[in-house]
């Protein structure tokens, strides 16, 4: 619950962020002149890439989370079988043992979403971030049959 309070304070503190560089984009246009209308689109399209990636962002996050509420109420999400060291961190060599695993299963049934969604965890829990989010598109991808 406090990942999703953050995220949603983050979420709205860059909003407000992007209607301020937004209406500074307009006032710059305003001023008519070849530059501050170069500097003022220029200024727009920040704003604009940045809703597009907070969009995308909040889908991804969604998306994800009905899978793992969907997995949940099958009972096939993963077990936390990870040893921690004494500061709470995952053992490396443990996530890399079930990362073996995950990743054989996924090999073995690579059309089921379940799998990469299981082998998207233990990517995260093998702090592999850019795998594990790529694990879980091809995921929800397969979920959604595209």
């Amino acid at each position: 619950m406090r990942a999703k309070i953050t995220y949603f304070a983050l979420a709205a503190a860059l909003v407000v962020y992007f209607v301020l560089v937004g209406s500074r984009g307009v006032l710059l246009i305003r001023q008519g002149t070849a530059v501050t209308v170069t500097f003022g689109v220029a200024v727009l399209v920040l704003p604009l890439i940045g809703v597009w990636f907070l969009w995308k962002t909040t889908q991804f996050a969604r998306k994800a989370n009905a899978l793992a509420a969907e997995l949940e109420a099958e009972g096939g999400l993963p077990v936390d079988e990870l040893k921690r060291l004494p500061s709470g961190r995952i053992d490396r060599d443990s996530a890399d043992e079930v990362f073996a695993r995950r990743r054989a299963e996924t090999e073995d049934h690579p059309e089921d979403w379940r799998c990469w969604f299981r082998l998207a965890v233990a990517y995260h829990d093998a702090r592999d971030t850019p795998r594990a989010r790529k694990a879980m598109q091809r995921a929800i991808s397969l979920h959604d049959g595209k």
